[in-house]
C-alpha cells in the first residue's frame, strides 16, 4: 500500500485520485471474509516454516505433520497451501498445540479438540480465541474421544470452588499472550518478564525489543560488535541487548529442515 500523504508537488487532483485509491482498497479488505483490516493482517503469510519452528521450539517437519492437507483433512493446526508461510494466528496455534504435544497429548486428540472447540466457537482459528482460554476445558469435557487423564501432566483440572479450568502447562501459555477484541494480538515469547514480544504490528512480527528485532540485534554482534556499541546504536539498554542474545541462542538449533 502507498503511503498515505503525497508529496507537496502533486496537485489537488493527485490527493483526490490517491484518497480514492485508499478509500478502495480499505472497503476491498473490509470486505474479504467481513474481516476488519487489522485482523485480517493476523492471517496474512508472514513466517516461514522453519521460522516459526525456531519459535515454537520444534522442528519444521513437526510442523508440516501438525496441519491437514486440506479438503477436509482434521488438522491440530488451520490447513496452509504447501510453500506458502503461516500467519500470526497459525503461529499461536502453532505454539499451543506444541505445549499440548509436551503434555503427552497424542495428536489425534488435538486434531479432534480443536475441531470441536472451532465448531463450538465458531471460529477458523480456535486456539487464538479467549473464549479458548476462559472456556475451552469445559468444551472439551463434553467431547467423546476426549479422556482427561491422557496426558503426563494434567491438562484440565477442577479447581478449589469445583470449575473445571486448564492445568498450569497449558495454563502458562495463555499467560504469554495480550488478548484484545477477544484474540490472542501479542505473544511474550520469552516470558512475561523478558522484554521481547512478537507485536504483528512491529518489525514485521519477528520478536523485537522496542521494535528492534533480536535477529539484528544477534548479527551485529556476529559482526564483531560490542554489547555497548549495539545498545548504543539502537537506544537500548545493556541488559536488553543480552536479553536478546541469549533469546536467539536458544531458538537458533532448534529447527532443522
Amino acid at each position: 500500500m502507498g503511503p498515505t500523504e503525497s508529496r507537496s508537488n502533486r496537485g489537488q487532483s493527485g490527493n483526490a485520485s490517491l484518497g480514492s485509491m485508499m478509500s478502495s482498497m480499505t472497503e476491498h479488505l473490509i470486505s474479504v471474509g467481513d474481516m476488519p483490516p487489522w485482523k485480517r493482517r493476523l492471517t496474512l503469510p508472514a513466517y516461514q516454516v522453519q521460522e516459526a519452528a525456531r519459535y515454537a521450539q520444534i522442528t519444521s517437519q513437526t510442523i508440516r505433520n501438525w496441519q491437514g492437507r486440506g479438503n477436509g483433512d482434521k488438522s491440530a493446526v488451520a490447513h496452509r497451501e504447501k510453500g506458502n508461510a503461516l500467519s500470526y494466528f497459525q503461529l499461536v496455534e502453532v505454539a499451543f498445540v506444541a505445549v499440548m504435544r509436551r503434555m503427552g497429548l497424542k495428536l489425534n486428540v488435538i486434531k479432534d479438540a480443536r475441531e470441536y472447540i472451532g465448531q463450538n466457537l465458531q471460529s477458523e482459528f480456535p486456539f487464538v480465541e479467549n473464549r479458548f482460554k476462559v472456556q475451552g476445558a469445559r468444551i472439551l469435557m463434553h467431547l467423546r474421544q476426549f479422556d482427561p487423564a491422557a496426558s503426563n501432566n494434567k491438562l484440565i483440572v477442577v479447581s478449589h470452588g469445583g470449575q473445571l479450568e486448564w492445568g498450569a502447562m497449558l495454563g502458562k501459555k495463555f499467560e504469554e499472550f495480550d488478548y484484545q477484541k477477544g484474540l490472542a494480538v501479542r505473544w511474550h515469547i520469552a516470558g512475561r518478564g523478558s522484554p521481547i514480544l512478537i507485536d504483528p504490528q512491529i518489525a514485521f512480527g519477528a520478536p523485537q525489543i522496542r521494535g528492534v528485532p533480536t535477529w539484528a540485534i544477534r548479527g551485529r554482534q556476529e559482526a564483531g560488535e560490542s554489547i555497548v556499541d549495539i545498545a548504543d546504536d539502537f537506544s537500548l539498554k545493556i541488559a536488553e541487548v543480552k536479553k536478546a542474545l541469549e533469546f536467539e541462542n536458544e531458538i537458533s538449533d532448534v529447527a532443522n529442515e
